[in-house]
């Protein structure tokens, strides 16, 4: 199987933002603050142009490790199309996100944590670092953002 040749800096960032737009769910890493240990899980998102909203239990791992550290690494796309998301993150309590908001979320995963008996707590990441490639020939200028600035296409 012969790869297709290396997109273009627009193009990829093109791509990442259609990625993005449509896809639904994502792989969230975390850590435990006190231990160091590294969790990793499935969840699902909306992207609003400017971050990421996600939602868990606020006593999981992965809601006490936002909540506390802040920070996420979130994997978007299977391994040979992936978007890499290193951002800071935003606690916000169910009472507290627009309901706009909170409905967007609902019709786009088909979850709507606020009728569920376990207490959640939403996620907002705000991307910090952004980096998209497919092969080994994308992996130079695979950065897209840094410091939360897109960097210049091409």
């Amino acid at each position: 199987m012969t790869p297709s040749p290396a997109r273009s800096a627009e193009q990829r960032r093109h791509d990442t933002l259609h990625r993005l737009d449509h896809d639904v769910d994502a792989w969230v890493a975390t850590a435990d603050g006190a231990s160091g240990m590294p969790w990793l899980v499935p969840l699902s998102f909306l992207w609003n142009g400017s971050c990421l909203l996600f939602s868990t239990p606020a006593a999981s791992p992965t809601g006490r490790n936002l909540a506390a550290s802040g920070r996420a690494r979130v994997g978007i796309g299977p391994t040979r199309d992936v978007v890499m998301v290193e951002g800071t993150v935003e606690t916000v309590a169910p009472e507290e996100l627009p309901e706009q908001d909170a409905e967007l979320f609902a019709a786009k995963t088909g979850f709507d944590p606020r009728s569920l008996a376990t207490p959640y707590l939403y996620f907002r990441v705000h991307p910090r670092r952004v980096q998209a490639w497919r092969e080994a020939d994308e992996l130079e200028g695979r950065d897209l953002m840094r410091e939360g600035r897109w960097l210049p296409a091409d």
